[in-house]
């Protein structure tokens, strides 16, 4: 028995060997950040912020590939269908987990074909509306909601996105009736809530903030559990009655499924220790996020899988399609 116990650990040890090797010999090329979308956007940014850190920690060039479209499918397909030796990356937003609510056909499995490396930043949109509407807190517009003879309107950036979801999921959480109007990107919205097309609108922090500053537009809450650093007396929704209540934007980096536990956990490591710089930090606050620098590969991916069916229930629940 004794002698049979130590072949099963030296076999062991064999196999485990090729796969540390690995790691400690990575990166042994040029590695790609694929961005989903076109430069210029936050998650432009966001990759080539993490891009720049990995080059100067890996010592190796990290080269952004942007691949805008079909709704941040045609990046995400890319680089499932990569290779998984850890040198192909993919710089994904909130849309990844929304994606496989509004695109029932998706032509990868978010849950099978990549896996979740490190997540960068988090951060709340904001619940803001029209000085003229006669509601200075949740409670209020809630209760406003319930009984206007009138619509109670709500902006967003557009059908599918986070800030469309986030009103959906404020109207069913609060059980106050609401009507959807999409604009095409969240500066029109914006533009349109400051104009008074539409009462409400839920908005990425550094499209609706400087509106907010001016006086222009009306902030309520943050649409986080826990309130935003950069304004800490702005209430979360949580707080101001609707329970359950988080919605937040984040970017974060995937790899292809099967890429090895070992270089994922590499990865994880240098990105949030780039992260946590002060240059990283300040890139980062400066689109209305905050680095997530605790974050684990499995935590990673139990949340991913979390957002995914409450995304899924939420659309299915009220009906919401893609335009």
């Amino acid at each position: 028995m004794d002698t049979l116990y130590r072949r099963s650990v030296a076999a062991l040890a064999i196999a485990v060997l090729p796969v540390a090797a690995l790691a400690q010999g990575f990166p042994g090329k040029p590695m790609r950040m694929v961005v989903p979308t076109a430069p210029g956007g936050s998650a432009d940014i966001m990759g080539r912020l993490v891009a720049d850190h990995l080059n100067k920690r890996l010592g190796q060039p990290v080269v952004v590939d942007n691949r805008p479209g079909a709704g941040q499918t045609i990046a995400t397909t890319a680089v499932a269908r990569g290779e998984p030796d850890g040198h192909t990356l993919l710089l994904v937003t909130v849309s990844y987990v929304i994606n496989p609510a509004i695109y029932p056909k998706l032509p990868y499995d978010p849950a099978a074909d990549l896996t979740g490396v490190a997540m960068v930043g988090r951060g709340p949109l904001l619940l803001a509306v029209h000085p003229s509407l006669p509601a200075r807190s949740v409670k209020e517009l809630v209760a406003l909601g319930r009984t206007r003879t009138n619509r109670l309107d709500y902006g967003s950036a557009g059908s599918g996105t986070i800030p469309h979801l986030a009103g959906e999921l404020f109207a069913s959480y609060a059980r106050v009736p609401m009507v959807h109007v999409p604009y095409k990107g969240i500066a029109p919205a914006v533009a349109g809530a400051v104009a008074g097309e539409v009462p409400v609108v839920f908005s990425s922090t550094p499209a609706v903030v400087p509106m907010v500053k001016a006086q222009r537009l009306r902030a309520l809450a943050v649409t986080t559990a826990t309130r935003a650093a950069f304004m800490p007396e702005l209430p979360t929704v949580v707080e101001s009655g609707v329970p359950g209540y988080d919605v937040a934007t984040w970017w974060g980096v995937l790899a292809p499924a099967r890429t090895p536990a070992a270089i994922v956990q590499r990865l994880n490591d240098e990105i949030r220790k780039a992260m946590a710089s002060d240059d990283a930090t300040s890139v980062i606050l400066a689109n209305g996020a905050a680095p997530e620098l605790n974050m684990t590969p499995d935590q990673f991916n139990a949340m991913l899988r979390t957002e995914i069916a409450t995304w899924k229930k939420i659309v299915q629940d009220r009906s919401i399609k893609a335009e």
